[in-house]
């Protein structure tokens, strides 16, 4: 187990550097008319010195916008981020398991056809759009059903925490939607598949409570197998968290990447680039190593 978790790190540390040297490439070397730079007669720095800038003083680069380090101007909002990401993980997995495992085992029947359904209009639409429509539906300044806090409505967890829990049941719901549309249609199509092995049949057979067949031999062996998937989507999860911050003026990560791109602020974005893809590295490892606990038919060799 030790030798797998090590060649997983370094295989995630071996993904950062070539990150970064893309990123190098080009925030650096080909936008020669960085405005910054320009107008204080700078040279780029070497690639040697950018990469010891990264790993060895985790300097990603000075903001001449909002003339400030981009570290700082991270370390401020991350915490916003984090919440999106984290309330709608949670949440994503929430719908997911019952809504997979009762159409599952109400395959055909009306709840399994009207979920599955939902579930694929909700992946079909935009996420952005998802947005507009929950702010046109529940916002409390244009809504048709004024119940939720909407745009330019967050506060921090430590100044207000209950503004700050209202405010991000829409932005959740925006982002969980989608992941839970995918992980619940996920996990019903592997249910069916375990349902029908020999020892849920021979659970049956021995009087085994049907509750527990479905939740301790099915469930629990459905689940470990959308392990994985979870690790891809939370890619698009903080992908999508940029389009959430956008719509609902959330002063996080993937706003002041947004602003940055708009103004172009290049260490911004630059020093946003990179510490998401840590985000993302730090988080599949974990996903990889869990996974590996989780089903004992992969190989730690």
């Amino acid at each position: 187990m030790t030798r797998y978790i090590l060649r997983r790190i370094l295989l995630a540390i071996l993904l950062l550097v070539l990150v970064s040297a893309l990123s190098y490439f080009l925030f650096t070397v080909l936008p020669d008319a960085d405005p910054a730079q320009l107008g204080a007669g700078q040279q780029s720095p070497t690639f040697l010195g950018y990469m010891k800038e990264i790993f060895l003083h985790f300097n990603f680069g000075y903001s001449y916008r909002y003339h400030q380090s981009v570290l700082s101007l991270i370390v401020d909002r991350l915490p916003a981020t984090l919440s999106l990401i984290v309330g709608a993980g949670l949440l994503s997995v929430a719908l997911s398991i019952p809504v997979g495992v009762i159409t599952a085992t109400r395959r055909g029947q009306r709840f399994d056809r009207i979920a599955m359904g939902t579930a694929l209009g909700i992946v079909s639409m935009p996420v952005f759009w998802l947005g507009l429509i929950l702010l046109y539906l529940f916002a409390s300044d244009i809504g048709k059903i004024p119940i939720l806090p909407g745009a330019n409505s967050y506060a921090g967890l430590t100044a207000d925490p209950g503004q700050w829990f209202k405010s991000l049941i829409l932005p959740w719901l925006m982002l969980g939607a989608t992941a839970a549309a995918i992980y619940s249609s996920l996990l019903r199509t592997r249910m069916l598949e375990v349902m029908g092995e020999d020892y849920v049949l021979s659970a049956r057979a021995k009087g085994v409570p049907e509750p527990r067949v479905i939740w301790r031999h099915g469930a629990g062996a459905a689940i470990p197998a959308v392990v994985p998937v979870l690790g891809l989507e939370i890619g698009g999860l903080i992908g999508a968290v940029v389009l959430t911050e956008v719509v609902f003026r959330i002063n996080g990560v993937g706003l002041l990447s947004y602003e940055a791109i708009h103004h172009s602020d290049f260490p911004t974005v630059q020093g946003t680039v990179l510490f998401v893809t840590m985000l993302l590295v730090i988080v599949r490892l974990i996903v990889d190593i869990v996974y590996a606990y989780l089903d004992p038919r992969v190989s730690f060799a």
